[in-house]
């Protein structure tokens, strides 16, 4: 059974069409994570405290990809189609190669253990840039005392690119890869840098914020349109900025969504985990995978 909820428009008429709605298309998780959808046809999403990777399929029953998994945050694929995955109780990156063999790609930063990898984006260089907050350990379990994002080259080297966010999660490219956003959990805003052709980061500066967080829901998961507008889950529902930072409205989930992902064939679907469920809602513009 489908279930439709009501989606505030404000000005998204360039994105959501009339009466369109959010649909729930499966329940009865605990915390849903990291969606990605793959060409072949489904979406993949983390569980992360049942320590599961789900595969969610159209008109199918969902099913287990991953047990454990790790305990899974986010999910994206590489540049051949690889499933690289944040693992917060194996404090790492992972890559699943083609014969399902499960390696690590980082797992420590000059000797130290990770804290917690969260989310991640590859770059069209074939380069992972990650958030590292420290959600999935205890306090006693840091080595580093700083939460930072990062860059792993396609050689291995790990590079730490900032180290003063308080909660680093959500972490996305704009379209011609220039910009980088993050956002912060805790401090409830997006902060944007410009990446230089060494794919380090500069001039970062705040972009947007999340404010007031009068619902349930924080900064988290983002992801990006083919016109560069912003889209990350906030208090109430998924937040959509364009390219100024100028915020163009809400798309109200009726739980508080965690991440996003576009699928379908089009790229037109808005694949949205928000707590005990996954959602999707249709729109009018393309996104970038």
């Amino acid at each position: 059974m489908v279930y439709k909820f009501y989606t505030k428009q404000n000005n998204l008429g360039k994105i959501i069409a009339p009466n369109t709605q959010v649909e729930k298309v499966a329940g009865g998780f605990k915390f849903t994570e990291g969606p990605v959808w793959h060409p072949d046809g489904f979406l993949l999403f983390s569980d992360i405290p049942a320590n599961t990777i789900y595969k969610w399929q159209p008109e199918q029953k969902t099913e287990i990809f991953r047990q454990p998994s790790g305990n899974a945050n986010g999910n994206t694929l590489d540049r051949s189609g690889r499933l690289v995955t944040a693992e917060h109780s194996n404090r790492r990156l992972s890559l699943t190669q083609k014969d399902g063999q499960i390696v690590t790609l980082a797992s420590h930063y000059q000797g130290k253990r990770l804290n917690s990898p969260n989310d991640l984006a590859v770059k069209s260089d074939g380069s992972i840039y990650f958030t590292d907050p420290p959600y999935g350990i205890k306090s006693e379990q840091e080595e580093l005392g700083f939460y930072g994002v990062y860059r792993l080259a396609p050689d291995g080297t790990l590079t730490l690119l900032v180290d003063d966010f308080v909660r680093p999660n959500g972490i996305v490219f704009s379209p011609d890869e220039t910009k980088l956003y993050v956002n912060d959990s805790q401090r409830g805003h997006i902060r944007v840098f410009d990446v230089k052709p060494d794919g380090m980061l500069e001039n970062g500066k705040l972009f947007a914020e999340l404010k007031p967080p009068s619902k349930e829901g924080a900064a988290d998961g983002m992801k990006v349109d083919i016109q560069g507008n912003v889209y990350s889950t906030g208090p109430g529902g998924v937040w959509i900025f364009d390219p100024s930072g100028n915020l163009l409205g809400i798309i109200e989930v009726p739980e508080a969504p965690a991440n996003l992902a576009w699928g379908d064939s089009d790229y037109q679907t808005l694949y949205i985990t928000a707590r005990n469920s996954l959602y999707r809602i249709r729109l009018k513009i393309k996104g970038m995978p």
